[in-house]
């Protein structure tokens, strides 16, 4: 499987995993995220370039795939993720490198199964 397949199906089982529990808590969270990202008075494409930007700056490389991926359904330029690149490490300082260069390679291998699928 391909870095995308993988990160995608161990999120899938372990969320599927979580949520088998009904800890009402946690279904509740996970709706609440769901729903926070939803088209509102800001669209969902803006909200996911928010929460890449918030995901780098505290430097969770889990979020930042899941909103990667999020960003390249939603039509994210490279451009755009460049200048959300630019400002996570703006407001995250040096520390945030590493991060930008596991986000980078992500969104290559985003773009890769896009081509390979074609």
């Amino acid at each position: 499987m391909s870095l995308v397949q993988d990160f995608n199906a161990y999120r899938a089982k372990m969320n599927d995993k979580l949520l088998a529990e009904d800890n009402k808590v946690l279904k509740r969270f996970f709706n609440l995220d769901t729903n926070t990202y939803q088209d509102g008075a800001l669209s969902a494409k803006v909200k996911e370039l928010l929460g890449l930007v918030a995901s780098m700056v505290l430097r969770c490389d889990d979020c930042v795939r899941y909103h990667l991926g999020t960003c390249y359904e939603l039509g994210v330029t490279r451009a755009e993720l460049f200048e959300v690149f630019a400002i996570a490490n703006l407001v995250g300082g040096s520390i945030c490198i590493p991060h930008t260069r596991r986000a980078l390679e992500y969104w290559e291998a985003l773009e890769a199964e896009t081509s390979q699928q074609a």
